[in-house]
């Protein structure tokens, strides 16, 4: 039997080129060799969303039509609706019961994103416990693997944790997620910050040729190098960063930078010829599928009918080991 794997996303909206090359490329990749279960994650967006909700609904239609034109397969993979497995609500009130504080004040990512969200009042329960409600997602599937990024061990560590403290209680009726460690490419945003919706740094996918045309001529460059034959500095350059992800030679690209063979005005065109090539196609898939709501509302449905038959077998054993 193929091992399996749970991944899941927020549905905030549309996603971006770096949702792609950071996630879902890989995800694509692994359906072929894994049992994967992507769940689009309803529940957590409240965490940081929860005094507007009008959106949820259009917003996962959205991210599902982004997953679909990237190459998510329903035929291959369960695709679902994370509010609609009733299980994961249950099971991260269960897991919640032996949760430390103390881990959960540790998260690192509950301390960046205090920083970093000024603009929403995070002191609520859902978002400090929202790693919890992670771990359910996870171990409520049994998933073997969960593919992170070496930044996101952490994350996993603490569903491993939890792992390791329920089974001490209760048996061993949880598995014990391991790491499916990927290599992403890393995509900045076009002002040279983490590329997120919130900075207002994205290019989003299916983006058309207007709105790339503006993205692109605003992408910051090497500061140093005003005159074409200027000595270049790509490792900072967010434009070679563009560069790198579509082209082969980008070493040799480097090289001419640096030497100062090369002007910026140069490379943003080259960088938004390859973005619109990528984008075209995506822009007029994702088109027909939006525009047929009750397609994506099938595959949904179906797909929360596998992920409730497997989370219903294992809560099943949960309530056994509890003694419910």
């Amino acid at each position: 039997m193929k091992k399996r794997i749970l991944s899941a996303m927020r549905p905030t909206g549309r996603l971006h080129i770096g949702h792609y090359f950071g996630a879902l490329k890989n995800w694509v990749e692994l359906q072929d060799e894994f049992e994967c279960y992507y769940a689009s994650a309803d529940w957590h967006a409240l965490t940081t969303d929860y005094a507007d909700t009008k959106q949820t609904q259009e917003n996962a239609f959205e991210m599902l039509a982004d997953w679909l034109v990237s190459g998510i397969d329903p035929q291959k993979s369960v695709v679902f609706k994370q509010s609609n497995v009733f299980e994961h609500s249950e099971l991260f009130l269960i897991l919640s019961m032996i949760t430390p504080l103390g881990w959960l004040y540790r998260c690192p990512t509950y301390k960046e994103q205090i920083n970093e969200i000024q603009n929403k009042d995070l002191s609520n329960f859902g978002f400090l416990g929202y790693p919890v409600l992670m771990a359910a997602d996870i171990l409520l599937y049994k998933a073997d693997f969960v593919p992170v990024g070496e930044d996101q061990l952490a994350h996993l560590e603490f569903t491993r944790e939890i792992t390791r403290r329920f089974n001490n209680f209760y048996g061993e009726v949880l598995i014990e997620p391991q790491a499916k460690l990927t290599k992403t490419a890393k995509v900045p945003g076009i002002d040279g910050r983490k590329m997120s919706k919130s900075y207002g740094n994205s290019i989003l996918l299916g983006e058309e040729d207007d709105a790339l045309k503006v993205k692109v001529q605003d992408m910051f460059t090497d500061p140093l190098k005003i005159k074409k034959n200027d000595v270049g500095h790509p490792e900072g350059c967010v434009v070679f960063a563009f560069y790198s992800i579509f082209n082969d030679d980008f070493e040799n690209r480097c090289k001419e930078c640096k030497a100062g063979a090369i002007g910026c005005v140069q490379c943003k065109k080259n960088v938004f010829e390859n973005l619109s090539a990528f984008m075209k196609p995506l822009a007029q898939k994702r088109k027909e599928l939006l525009a047929d709501k009750s397609y994506l509302e099938k595959i949904l449905k179906e797909g929360n009918q596998k992920a409730s038959h497997t989370a219903a077998a294992t809560m099943a054993e949960i309530r056994k080991a509890l003694k419910f």
